[in-house]
């Protein structure tokens, strides 16, 4: 019988979980889009999307004129 660190045999059979920092699911509870971690990898996608309006709808009063 061994004494002292632990076998391969004994750490092998010892579940390993992973948890995620991450939150799971989605956003909206119906909705397939956005996933839950949107937030967290696009901090900037409020900021660029009323960016991109702004200069669409300037574009589109222009052609109007």
């Amino acid at each position: 019988m061994s004494k002292g660190f632990a076998t391969d045999n004994l750490v092998s059979k010892k579940s390993k979980k992973v948890i995620s920092s991450e939150p799971q699911g989605r956003l909206i509870s119906w909705s397939p889009w956005p996933p839950a971690n949107f937030q967290t990898r696009y901090p900037a996608f409020p900021f660029v999307l009323t960016i991109l309006i702004i200069v669409i709808g300037q574009w589109y009063i222009s052609l109007l004129r």
